[in-house]
């Protein structure tokens, strides 16, 4: 014990050095230690140790998804420039820690050179439109080519996202005004079908009412026929002739008129002759004019048939 104790300063250092070789490994974590300069093993979590001195550990890798974004600048088919921010899961496979150590200086930039290969590769061969709607056949592609290229590293590539596209400010201005003229297009066809309808309808409308206008003065022509044939029959059986019933029924007429108008006070009044053979003179002009057309209907047909 005394000799410990007058030793201590050869005791102190030496717990010192062997306490150095103690370290932690936080969890998802690995420690990458070299033994005089080579690799000699790789620690999980947990409280490890190595030799002092001897060993070194010269790295510490994450085993969690971690992500890359990286924004690519394009061509498309036609001719339009266009950025698009591709964003890369990716993870280290806990059996390849010492590929993914040893054999990769800058594994970002690796990833980013392989994504702007393959953006560049795809893009090109799409217009602007089909951009915007195969952005997940895009995504595909870089997640493809960058899993096949990244394996060999110990990296595995968990998603790929293309989660932005932007085209130039001028590109997306003409975009904006021809969507808003084929709005518009669209709203003046529906306009036009509109006031198309509308007047189809009003034209059925007018249509429908002169139908029944027309229905409703035959029926009231052919009620006034059947009065007047009443009105002669009558008169007969009272013992008056045909042509006198004719010209009192057109006289009584006459006068209805005279009274209808007058009591219009905006009528305008045309005053006929009322001499006693008035209406024998009208009725006589009447029934001249029908025997008239009718033997003018007589002709027309007649020609008609030769």
């Amino acid at each position: 014990m005394d000799v410990l104790l007058n030793n201590w300063w050869i005791i102190i250092p030496i717990l010192i050095l062997i306490a150095s070789g103690f370290f932690i490994v936080k969890q998802q974590t690995i420690a990458v230690v070299e033994r005089l300069g080579k690799f000699t093993k790789d620690y999980g979590a947990g409280f490890q140790f190595k030799i002092p001195i001897i060993d070194k550990v010269v790295g510490r890798i994450s085993l969690r998804i971690q992500q890359l974004d990286v924004i690519v600048e394009t061509k498309t088919q036609d001719d339009v420039f266009v950025h698009l921010k591709i964003s890369v899961q990716f993870q280290i496979q806990r059996n390849h820690v010492y590929n993914a150590f040893y054999k990769l200086q800058n594994p970002h930039e690796q990833i980013t050179a392989f994504i702007f290969d393959t953006v560049r590769a795809e893009v090109p061969k799409m217009r602007l439109d089909d951009v915007f709607v195969k952005k997940e056949e895009i995504a595909v592609a870089i997640q493809r080519e960058l899993k096949e290229a990244m394996l060999d590293y110990g990296y595995d590539i968990v998603k790929a996202l293309v989660t932005d596209i932007d085209p130039d400010e001028n590109v997306k201005i003409a975009m904006n005004r021809i969507n808003a003229a084929e709005r518009e297009k669209v709203a003046a066809q529906h306009e036009g079908d509109a006031q198309r309808i509308l007047i189809v309808e009003r034209a059925k409308a007018e249509a429908e009412s002169k139908r029944l206008q027309g229905r409703g003065i035959a029926d009231q022509r052919r009620e006034i026929a059947r009065g007047l044939e009443e009105s002669m029959e009558v008169l007969n059986r009272a013992g008056i002739n045909s042509q006198e019933a004719s010209a009192l029924i057109v006289i009584t007429q006459h006068y209805d008129t005279l009274q209808s108008i007058g009591a219009d006070t905006n009528s305008n009044l045309i005053l006929l002759p009322n001499n006693p053979t008035a209406a024998s003179s009208m009725l006589s002009d009447m029934v001249t004019s029908l025997v008239a057309a009718n033997k003018m209907n007589e002709s027309a047909n007649k020609n008609k048939k030769k």
